[in-house]
């Protein structure tokens, strides 16, 4: 009996270590799940960021091409900028230029009036001279 009973508890020992041992094989099952969770997620979130980077990458190669594109814009209306501003000055050139003339033609123009009043009034005075003298002459 003393062997049933030494070998019920060996064979008790022998469940209870076993019992044990399943319950850290659990354990290390529940901490590699746990794990390949962790790494799937890890993973999922690499891809998750690798798609971002691509995304952002192809943004900044778009944003590259539209700066571009505007600079090139830039410069051609600057090209044209400096196109009217010279326009601009050379006709701001002629303006001065045809305002000079006007005002020179203007002036010979008043002083051929007054050259032409004189002559009028020099004319006039003439005249009234003349009629003086057809009545003295008449009267005698």
């Amino acid at each position: 009996m003393k062997n049933s009973y030494e070998e019920a508890l060996d064979h008790l020992e022998t469940l209870k270590r076993e019992n044990k041992n399943l319950q850290r094989m659990q354990s290390f099952i529940y901490s590699l799940d746990a794990e390949q969770r962790r790494g799937a997620e890890a993973i999922k979130g690499v891809r998750k960021y690798e798609r971002r980077v691509k995304e952002l990458t192809y943004q900044t190669e778009e944003d590259k091409k539209n700066i571009t594109r505007l600079q090139d814009l830039v410069d051609k209306l600057q090209l044209k900028v400096k196109s009217y501003k010279r326009q601009a000055e050379e006709a701001e050139e002629q303006a001065n230029t045809h305002l000079s003339r006007y005002r020179k033609v203007q002036h010979e123009m008043e002083e051929a009036q007054e050259r032409a009043d004189i002559a009028e009034s020099q004319v006039n005075k003439l005249r009234a001279k003349s009629r003086e003298i057809v009545k003295t002459k008449d009267e005698e």
